[in-house]
């Protein structure tokens, strides 16, 4: 059983994300430009957002935290997104979800420019990976398909199950498992909470990618040998620590693992491939607006 590394590989990807940086910076190139707007004062979107800036300074980037308030309105929230995808400075930049009630979600990341959209949420950036177009895929999905690269994971002709079906996780990665290439070439199945006899599917799996947000839903009995797992899976679970919680994926980990031939754990796997991969978007944006406008 081979672990999938999020935490080793996110650090090599940084590296060659600064080697890059330092490439710019010696031409006298601009550096890449991040920008977030988190509103409200929401405690993990707080450190999402703060270890998102740490990331940048590590690789050399610039980076703009703009924080608005709880009560900010819907019409203001836009009038900054406007600020935002016409500021030439800023190559790209994300909303930092969820939003408060009095605002509309959709409407909100429908009015971010699809150029600087670097989380890959808009319908433009969406549509254009559904047709195997270069764009910004999605952060988690991306690490997903860099692990399985790295690692040489196989990929090709494999069935793979998809848990869970949120616009963010489960129905990107139903796309990108399916489409020609590597990562990619494999048969895929998308389960999700009406699925019926959903360990008879998984059972059949050889790559599992779980996106549920459910403590320990795959156990063991539901997998075969040799599966590849991918877990995705972020819970809080109150226990007795001085912490009071402790981080639980999808997957119940101990018995799954003794029949994977790789897996992710939790935390250390998925999660910080994903602010590897906003930079590794950021960077690509730099390189667009470069060809662009110089």
């Amino acid at each position: 059983m081979t672990i999938l590394d999020g935490r080793k590989t996110s650090n090599d990807i940084k590296n060659e994300i600064k080697a890059e940086v330092d490439k710019m910076k010696a031409n006298g190139e601009k550096v890449p430009h991040l920008a977030a707007v988190i509103v409200g004062n929401d405690g993990a979107s707080l450190t999402y957002v703060g270890s998102k800036v740490r990331a940048c300074e590590r690789v050399g980037f610039q980076s703009t935290m703009v924080r608005l308030s709880n009560t900010t309105s819907e019409i203001e929230l836009l009038d900054k997104i406007e600020e935002l995808n016409k500021n030439d400075d800023i190559d790209g930049f994300i909303i930092q979800l969820p939003l408060p009630r009095q605002i509309n979600t959709q409407k909100v990341l429908m009015a971010v420019d699809p150029n600087k959209d670097v989380d890959g949420f808009h319908p433009t950036n969406f549509g254009k990976m559904a047709l195997d177009m270069s764009t910004f895929i999605p952060a988690t999905p991306f690490g997903i398909l860099e692990l399985l690269e790295r690692y040489n994971v196989e990929t090709d002709g494999k069935h793979t199950v998809i848990i869970g079906r949120s616009h963010i996780v489960g129905r990107p990665m139903s796309i990108l498992m399916g489409r020609k290439g590597f990562p990619g070439n494999s048969t895929v199945t998308l389960t999700h909470s009406h699925t019926k006899n959903i360990t008879q599917i998984t059972s059949q799996a050889d790559i599992i990618i779980s996106a549920l947000g459910i403590p320990n839903f795959l156990k063991a009995e539901m997998v075969k040998d040799d599966v590849v797992i991918i877990d995705v899976g972020i819970t809080r679970v109150p226990d007795d620590s001085e912490k009071g919680y402790h981080i639980t994926g999808d997957v119940d980990f101990e018995n799954v693992s003794k029949k994977a031939s790789y897996i992710t754990p939790v935390p250390g796997g998925v999660g910080p491939m994903t602010i590897a991969m906003l930079l590794k978007n950021t960077l690509l944006a730099r390189e667009q607006h470069r060809k662009l406008r110089g």
